[in-house]
């Protein structure tokens, strides 16, 4: 009969133990339902660039192009004044010689 009583100490610890570790399974799963129902950390705000000279670098390029189209139409109208002059001077040429030829 010394097994009768050892038998139930064993199956009184077996139940003190499957408690605890029913109790450690349960906070296990509280743990776990509280870690999903939390909000998500959001990501930290991204560092905002410096827009400060945005505007200043396009008024930079709109001057910019500004003044090669006017350089761009300066040369054009000195190319059309050079033109007209080295025609001219061709036909003044020209005209010389034809009365040199004459004579």
């Amino acid at each position: 009969m010394s097994d009768l009583p050892k038998a139930t100490a064993d199956a009184v610890e077996a139940a003190r133990q499957g408690e605890q570790f029913a109790m450690i399974l349960a906070a296990i799963q509280t743990a776990q339902t509280v870690r999903s129902q939390q909000q998500p950390v959001p990501p930290p705000a991204p560092v905002a660039v410096q827009q400060t000279g945005t505007a200043g670098k396009w008024l930079a390029i709109a001057a910019g192009g500004s003044m090669l189209m006017i350089t761009v139409a300066f040369a054009a109208v000195a190319l059309a004044i050079a033109s007209a002059c080295i025609a001219l001077v061709a036909l003044v040429v020209y005209g010389i010689y034809r009365d040199i030829r004459r004579r």
